[in-house]
């Protein structure tokens, strides 16, 4: 895997699914129509800001709430390349790993990065980096097994290679 490099949108605890991509636009599975509204009623100016390769970050319990894809997908399709925080929902991490999208629980790094930040990330050791501050932290380095699953996009086509 390579590495992570963008800016920072930060936020809090229990960020819900249902906040990351509101339920009424899960008529849709299209990736592009997901990121078109992804964090709106949130952060109304994320699509606005958020380019290919920026990183999010937030504190306890990201992803908690119902049990959907659409939340990762949205993300990622958002052009965020990873996302840290000091805990996830468990299914929001399976769903993540599942659709391909880098996640990295690091306490230390979700409460003293803030919002702006560039930081990059190394997937293959797990070090988080804030270029903005200088501060570096240790995330879990996925294993490589995840690894495969997120560089080939997700644990379809992981299977299929298989």
């Amino acid at each position: 895997m390579e590495k992570a490099k963008g800016k920072v949108f930060k936020y809090g605890d229990n960020v819900d699914t249902d906040v990351i991509i509101p339920a009424r636009y899960l008529n849709s599975s299209d990736p592009k129509e997901l990121a078109a509204h992804c964090m709106e009623d949130i952060d109304k100016e994320f699509v606005g800001k958020v380019k290919t390769g920026d990183i999010m970050v937030a504190t306890k319990n990201f992803g908690c709430g119902s049990s959907r894809e659409h939340a990762p997908i949205a993300i990622k399709a958002s052009g965020i390349s990873c996302v840290i925080a000091d805990t996830f929902a468990r299914i929001f991490y399976r769903n993540a790993i599942n659709i391909g999208l880098p996640i990295i629980e690091c306490p230390e790094a979700a409460n003293a990065i803030s919002a702006g930040d560039e930081v990059e990330v190394d997937f293959d050791s797990g070090l988080i980096t804030d270029v903005t501050t200088g501060k570096n932290f240790h995330g879990q380095a996925f294993p490589e097994f995840m690894q495969k699953i997120i560089d080939l996009g997700g644990l379809v086509n992981y299977i299929n290679e298989k």
